[in-house]
């Protein structure tokens, strides 16, 4: 049995569904944002408080960078495949998302 050719591939509804997960992390991680930054901001305003706040924008930023970059590829005829460091970089931008709100609530 052959497999057809991969120019010849059909990718059906996967791309748009891969964007739209996109669009569904990016918001979770602005609500995220939003949110441990409205706790700094409405918080004791230490030092600590203020810079875990700077800290989780620029989180933010750099994941919205990413994120907008990968949905606009996707949008392409033929989306490459998303590559291990854009990966990793989106794992750690979550990852230090979530640690840095759980250090403004704690």
């Amino acid at each position: 049995m052959s497999r057809p050719a991969a120019a010849g591939r059909d990718a059906g509804l996967q791309p748009e569904r891969t964007r739209l997960a996109w669009r569904r992390t990016t918001l979770a991680c602005s609500v995220t944002a939003v949110l441990a930054l409205r706790q700094a901001l409405h918080g004791t305003g230490s030092r600590v408080e203020v810079a875990a706040a700077a800290v989780i924008a620029l989180i933010w930023a750099a994941f919205l960078w990413v994120a907008h970059r990968r949905v606009r590829r996707l949008a392409g005829p033929r989306p490459p495949a998303l590559a291990p460091r854009v990966a990793l970089g989106v794992v750690l931008c979550s990852v230090g998302l979530a640690v840095f709100a759980m250090a403004l609530i704690v």
